[in-house]
């Protein structure tokens, strides 16, 4: 069947978004003339892709929502629903498969609404799931199975990004550091239990400066106090942390020689760039979410029995401490020459 008409609904999270990426880039080849809308969170939508690839992004704010009144929630719904029903959407992809998304499918006013094969908190009522052969891969390929699914040709794995020229004209002002070779390491994860202790990233700094190579920390708003403690006990690191937007810390990781990170949003980027990169995870499990469609990464799984529990929170913390520096140093250096 043909549609000329598509919404997408992947509000979050940042490697979430960039995750949908091969699906987009595959129904955009399968619908050549078909108008492409994406909704998604202010916060997440750097990376969805510029027009031809999506025609046109719609921004639900979380944020500014969860700060008004019960009147307000209802009006900005209502609103919301006005805008989606003027659109005349002739295909809904619910790619979240929560509540939230399932909530913005109901009012689209579109009728005909799918979702990828994990449809939880009830999305599933509203959106019909789409199970295909790869329901139990990477999420990329579950995504990949509802493109299928619509008669898309899946031949690799391509990731549309966005031109960063300007973001990189900003990168380079803010920093000496990024005119020559360098590696970016990005310290903070959503999770807890996701991240690297500071002072191991700060003993891997000191090897990879040893090595020759200026290091940049990286990461949001929220990471500067992490960055400082690192920057304290490795002095000659740059730190960037909470320094740049989210496209200028993508020129930042899009010129780097190597990246390495836990399992966080950025992450993502470098896969998506196809940067040198070693992941390291311990709660989470690559083989699912990891970086995915990129020779260039390298994947370092905690060495403890318990590891990919995929624990929030943990009275028992070890598996992120159990990579130790100079192992990641050692994988750096295979992957970087």
């Amino acid at each position: 069947m043909e549609y000329t008409n598509i919404l997408i609904i992947k509000m979050s999270s940042l490697g979430d978004v960039l995750h949908t990426l091969p699906f987009v880039a595959v129904l955009r080849d399968r619908f050549p003339k078909a108008r492409l809308t994406w909704l998604v969170h202010p916060q997440f939508g750097a990376f969805v892709p510029d027009p031809p690839m999506v025609d046109e992004v719609i921004y639900f704010d979380k944020v500014k929502f969860n700060k008004m009144s019960l009147s307000g929630k209802w009006a900005y719904f209502k609103e919301m629903r006005r805008l989606l029903h003027s659109k005349k959407f002739d295909l809904v992809i619910d790619m979240q498969g929560l509540f939230k998304s399932a909530v913005l499918a109901a009012i689209s006013g579109c009728d005909n609404r799918i979702g990828y094969c994990e449809m939880r908190e009830g999305s599933g009522f509203v959106s019909r799931a789409v199970t295909g052969s790869h329901a139990k891969d990477h999420v990329i390929e579950r995504y990949l199975d509802v493109a299928r699914y619509l008669g898309c040709k899946v031949d690799e794995i391509r990731f549309p990004m966005p031109d960063l020229e300007k973001e990189w004209l900003a990168v380079k002002e803010k920093a000496e550091a990024v005119l020559r070779p360098y590696v970016v390491l990005v310290p903070g994860a959503r999770w807890e239990t996701k991240k690297w202790p500071a002072e191991n990233f700060a003993k891997l700094a000191d090897m990879l400066q040893k090595d020759g190579k200026k290091v940049v920390l990286a990461g949001g708003p929220d990471e500067t106090a992490l960055g400082a403690e690192i920057r304290k006990l490795s002095p000659g690191v740059t730190d960037l942390t909470g320094k740049t937007s989210l496209r200028e810390l993508g020129a930042l990781i899009q010129h780097c020689d190597g990246y390495i990170s836990g399992d966080t949003g950025p992450l993502f980027i470098a896969a998506a760039m196809k940067r040198p990169l070693v992941a390291l995870y311990g709660p989470t499990r690559p083989d699912r979410t990891g970086p995915y469609g990129s020779k260039e990464a390298t994947v370092m799984i905690a060495p403890v029995s318990c590891a990919g529990c995929l624990k929030k929170h943990c009275d028992d913390w070890v598996c992120m401490k159990a990579i130790t520096p100079e192992a990641v140093f050692d994988e750096y250096k295979k992957k970087v020459k």
